[in-house]
């Protein structure tokens, strides 16, 4: 009697509907698993912005004046008057993009929510994008 050392048909669709079946299950928890880590960065650049536009106020009241940065933005990249290591100007997930003069756009997917930089007062602040501000923003 001859056996034979294949998968026959049967098998290989049983093995092709179980994979369907477990890609369904695990998709839309890695998207949302994407979503949060967009937004845990976002937190953390927010901080990191405000962190440095104060630390270079202190640098100012040491040089003796009581200024806040004008600007947040040099030659070198966004935010890089402020940050050692500025950021790249995208408007893609998880990054920041330039609209204007101290206006600022974070994107979690492809939603963007703006902040406004204001060099009066040293706020940075999200003016837009309600829903995703209260996740950005203590």
């Amino acid at each position: 009697m001859k056996f034979s050392r294949a998968f026959t048909i049967i098998e290989l669709v049983f093995v092709i509907v179980v994979l369907g079946i477990l890609m369904s299950i695990a998709l839309p928890k890695l998207s949302d698993t994407v979503v949060q880590a967009d937004i845990a960065k976002g937190r953390g650049d927010v901080a990191t912005i405000r962190s440095a536009i104060a630390n270079e106020r202190k640098s100012n009241v040491i040089r003796g004046s009581a200024s806040y940065p004008t600007t947040l933005d040099d030659a070198t990249g966004l935010f890089g008057a402020i940050l050692t290591y500025p950021m790249t100007n995208s408007a893609t997930s998880g990054n920041w993009n330039k609209t204007a003069d101290n206006q600022y756009r974070f994107y979690i997917g492809s939603t963007p929510t703006t902040f406004t930089y204001d060099p009066d007062t040293g706020i940075f602040t999200c003016t837009s994008g309600s829903n995703n501000c209260d996740d950005l923003v203590d």
